[in-house]
């Protein structure tokens, strides 16, 4: 338990320290943005999609280690997918981060985005994680009001 609380701790430090996809796409076809009034995390999500496959996705924003982490394999994950595919990881993430502390996480559905599993360990930071993903599930179903975890 103690190899999978460090390796969750690497990962939220590297993707807090080097975000991937920490970008605005001009040509986005699909924006939105969201909140985490509680943590004062903000996010915008960019997504280009080109026959129902992200071509492309960043997004921008602030935030605490493990928002910003999250968006970051969240990017990585799902850049090159197809919309369906990302619904699917998002419905797997967001299963994942809600399960019981003793779940065990499907790193084979869930490749690197398994080492956030340990974020269940800690409640009040559960929505931080979430925040990214909900974000792009409003931008990829074309929701205009900002999302927001509370």
């Amino acid at each position: 338990m103690a190899d999978l609380r460090e390796l969750y701790q690497q990962v939220i430090l590297d993707h807090n320290r080097s975000p991937r996809n920490y970008k605005r796409l001009p040509d986005a076809s699909h924006t939105a943005e969201g909140t985490n009034p509680l943590c004062g995390d903000e996010i915008t999500v960019y997504v280009l999609l080109e026959d129902d496959v992200i071509k492309d996705v960043g997004f921008q924003g602030s935030g605490c280690a493990i928002s910003q982490a999250s968006a970051s394999l969240m990017t990585s994950a799902v850049k090159g997918r197809g919309t369906d595919e990302a619904e699917q990881l998002f419905r797997a993430f967001h299963d994942m981060v809600t399960a019981g502390p003793d779940a065990p996480a499907d790193s084979k559905a869930l490749g690197k985005l398994a080492a956030l599993a340990g974020v269940r360990q800690f409640p009040a930071r559960v929505k931080c994680a979430n925040l990214p993903w909900h974000t792009l599930h409003a931008a990829l179903t074309g929701v205009h009001e900002p999302v927001s975890t509370e």
